[in-house]
């Protein structure tokens, strides 16, 4: 673990930060076969692989529009380098994937043209337990030859290094196994087939000694996105004849390549409840993942 400098919020220029507010870009992707059916396989999923017509499953749009930053314009940890598209200059080396929130118009057909707008739709600042925290809001617009099919806002925080001193956070603890429960356990090559797929440089996702050393995690770390992807997961198979209209969810806590976990799930009035359950000692389990779902 490397040692961590000392920053405040009065250390960050937020007036230069703020000026990427409003930013955008837009990039141009069709919705091909082969992406979804590579995930398909990656999951192991029971049902019939996707085809040209089909729906897209929600939130599978994040195998597409993959951007190609040349490998000199990569930061130390594998994503674009800071000032790079629109990823601003925060002066805080670790990059975490905080939530989102969708909203699903139409499903998304497999082999249709689409389009993505991206714009940094706010960036903020927060002081916290172990240093400052740099918040950035990201508007993504899907559309098609018809118009909108989906809007997204991602919030990534950005933070300082661990200190080697510093005590472990502390995590929630998970609500016991919900109505329906799938247990998962992701493995090396799964998370390294997520990340190309994705064209996801992130080194704590296959990158091991960087993982543990440099970031302070205890293994390779599974993506926020495909945590995310399984919760809509399970929705899918307990309830297949729903349309998933709006998902919001909110990491808690990483879950690690060694771990076996469960998504959980149960109903709401509206729609669901669904969250990651990962382990914890003495029977217990931790929160790694909550989100919430409306159905049509």
């Amino acid at each position: 673990m490397t040692d961590a400098t000392t920053l405040s919020i009065a250390d960050i220029d937020m007036p230069a930060l703020c000026r990427w507010q409003g930013r955008s870009q837009t990039v141009e992707d069709v919705i091909r076969p082969f992406p979804a059916q590579a995930l398909h396989a990656t999951l192991d999923l029971p049902s019939d692989p996707p085809r040209e017509g089909d729906a897209l499953p929600p939130f599978w749009r994040w195998l597409y529009f993959n951007q190609a930053v040349r490998r000199s314009d990569l930061g130390r940890d594998g994503h674009p380098a800071k000032g790079i598209g629109l990823t601003p200059p925060v002066p805080l080396p670790r990059r975490m994937w905080a939530g989102g929130r969708l909203q699903f118009l139409r499903p998304l057909m497999i082999g249709s043209a689409v389009s993505l707008t991206s714009i940094i739709a706010a960036i903020t600042a927060k002081q916290g337990r172990s240093g400052p925290l740099i918040f950035l809001t990201l508007r993504h617009e899907v559309h098609d030859e018809a118009g909108l099919v989906e809007v997204e806002e991602q919030d990534i925080v950005y933070r300082e290094d661990p200190r080697p001193d510093a005590p472990k956070p502390p995590t929630p603890q998970a609500r016991d196994t919900g109505i329906w429960s799938r247990p998962w356990m992701l493995d090396e090559t799964a998370l390294f087939r997520y990340s190309a797929l994705t064209f996801n440089g992130h080194r704590i996702h296959y990158d091991l000694d960087y993982a543990k050393r440099v970031e302070g995690y205890e293994g390779l770390v599974v993506h926020g996105p495909l945590l995310a992807t399984l919760m809509l997961e399970l929705l899918r198979e307990f309830g297949p004849d729903r349309r998933i209209t709006h998902f919001a969810f909110r990491a808690a806590a990483p879950v690690m390549h060694f771990e076996p976990f469960e998504i959980c799930g149960e109903p709401t009035r509206e729609g669901a409840d669904v969250w990651v359950r990962a382990p914890r000692g003495n029977g217990l389990g931790r929160l790694a993942m909550s989100g919430s779902v409306r159905f049509e």
